[in-house]
């Protein structure tokens, strides 16, 4: 077949099937456009096949077995109890298979065509898809770039190779000692996964950093917690040398100029993300590449051309999913007409560790920074009560508010239930809340809800279930019944 012989017409085309394409797809489909997904891989893309779900579902075990540590005071006895990796392997495949199918069937019935190849700019309104010895070409009324990004990791020495956050997940057999460089939200979940799986966990935060980069308060309660649960952390690392002989990895570092020798089993690096767009050919759709490699877009994820759009990794930002699907909707919906953006302002960062962390908006530091005068409350588990009915106390609901004004600046979580309750503190800050917004509502009870409820509570002092600050005490005796 000669190149070009025969160009078919499509009216929306999205290169990409990750997260952020498959929404786009279906959300311009469902808006009456006629759509064609471009796939190279697998849909679901990255998130689903290799990060995302793999990740979570590795995380999720280890949460679950985490709780079984905390039924014996309920009758519950668990002395038995083992985990089996490979177990675990077949559910994981088992689950991905089942949400990959998925996006097949929700695809098929919103009538999106699926092309599976690799998808080439021939200029700004034709790409050309190769599948094996099959090319075709197409023109387009618009496009959505969705082609993701790729991990590599941090440190890189070349006769060793680092497990990362795509291979850290498939493994077959259980560290003995895993050695974790890094201080990212992944490296963070895979330390306390796998140490309670039962293995022996090592942190080294990489060269400058002393702690991690959360709310003060986050960081202090995440460092008690892994001293509690024996997981050794290293502070500003600077690695010499990595060697493997038969099943021993030798690592040669200095922390804070102290030399050290780390004797492990498996080493993980934090990775960074660098979007693909070598193979796109945007030179020819007349699009051009900012110097850090990132697809420009405005608030609706529009590019320099009109009717081409990326969403995703390829544009700058945190690479989470979340995003790429907030812009992948925002894209169909603004080619459908439709008045539509994104703000990423106040998107929220989860990690599901033991326990787990989330936050959205500013942190207490960053608040300061920026010059508001502040009010913080925090709250802990600990006096929740159903926490205690549970038996996961760890943790606590921070909030951040403008002192003059009482408008909620931030939210900073950590503990059983924080990733679920995220939400509420997302909601209030994108409305513009204010205190007031949060104390009027009924929270649940018992629930962990009220510990939201109770640390807002807690910046006028009012927080029912913990003692009056001392210098206080008298002004918290002169309110009147009502209060």
């Amino acid at each position: 077949m000669v190149v070009g012989e025969l160009t078919e017409e499509r009216e929306v085309v999205i290169i990409g099937g990750g997260p952020g394409g498959y929404n786009a797809a279906i959300r311009a489909a469902q808006l009456g456009l006629q759509v064609t997904l471009i796939e190279k891989g697998q849909l679901g893309g990255i998130c689903l096949n290799k990060g995302c779900i793999p990740s979570k579902i590795h995380t999720h075990a280890a949460q679950k077995l985490y709780s079984l540590n905390k039924t014996s005071d309920l009758g519950i006895e668990c002395s038995n109890v083992n985990f089996n990796l490979n177990t675990l392997q077949t559910y994981k495949q088992h689950t991905i298979t089942q949400l990959r199918k998925g996006i097949e069937s929700l695809c098929k019935a919103n009538k999106i065509e699926i092309l599976y190849g690799e998808a080439t700019f021939l200029s700004p309104n034709k790409i050309g898809v190769e599948n094996g010895h099959n090319y075709n070409t197409y023109s387009f009324n618009n496009a959505i770039i969705a082609t993701g990004a790729k991990r590599y990791p941090i440190i890189n020495f070349d006769d060793y190779d680092a497990l990362t956050s795509t291979s850290i997940f498939n493994l077959n057999e259980l560290p003995s000692h895993l050695v974790i460089y890094g201080s990212d939200y992944i490296s963070l979940e895979v330390a306390t996964s796998f140490r309670t799986f039962g293995c022996e966990v090592t942190i080294l935060l990489e060269e400058g950093k002393e702690h991690f980069d959360f709310d003060g308060s986050i960081n202090r309660e995440l460092n008690r917690i892994l001293k509690k649960n024996k997981i050794k952390i290293y502070k500003s690392v600077s690695i010499n040398s990595i060697k493997k002989a038969d099943n021993n990895t030798s690592i040669s570092f200095s922390s804070n100029g102290k030399e050290q020798m780390l004797h492990c089993s498996h080493f993980y690096s934090e990775t960074t993300v660098k979007p693909e767009l070598n193979l796109l050919g945007l030179d020819r759709a007349n699009i051009s590449v900012t110097e850090s490699g990132y697809i420009k877009v405005d608030k609706t994820g529009r590019t320099i051309q009109e009717h081409i759009f990326a969403i995703g990794d390829v544009t700058d930002g945190p690479p989470l999913a979340i995003k790429a699907i907030k812009q992948g909707k925002v894209a169909a919906e603004t080619i459908a007409n439709n008045n539509s953006e994104i703000d990423l302002n106040f998107l929220p960062t989860v990690l599901h560790t033991v326990p787990p962390v989330a936050f959205a908006g500013l942190s207490e530091e960053k608040a300061l920074l920026e010059g508001y005068k502040i009010k913080t409350s925090t709250f802990p588990l600990a006096s929740n009560g159903y926490a205690t009915i549970t038996g996961e106390k760890d943790g606590f609901v921070k909030v951040i508010s403008e002192e003059e004004t009482d408008l909620l600046l931030g939210v900073q979580m950590i503990g059983n239930g924080a990733i679920e309750l995220i939400s509420t503190g997302v909601n209030t800050l994108e409305m513009v809340g204010r205190e007031e917004d949060l104390l009027f509502p009924h929270y649940p009870h018992p629930s962990i809800n009220e510990a939201f409820l109770e640390a807002v509570e807690g910046l006028t002092k009012k927080a029912i279930h913990l003692p009056p600050v001392k210098n206080k005490a008298k002004e918290l005796h002169k309110l009147p019944l009502s209060q």
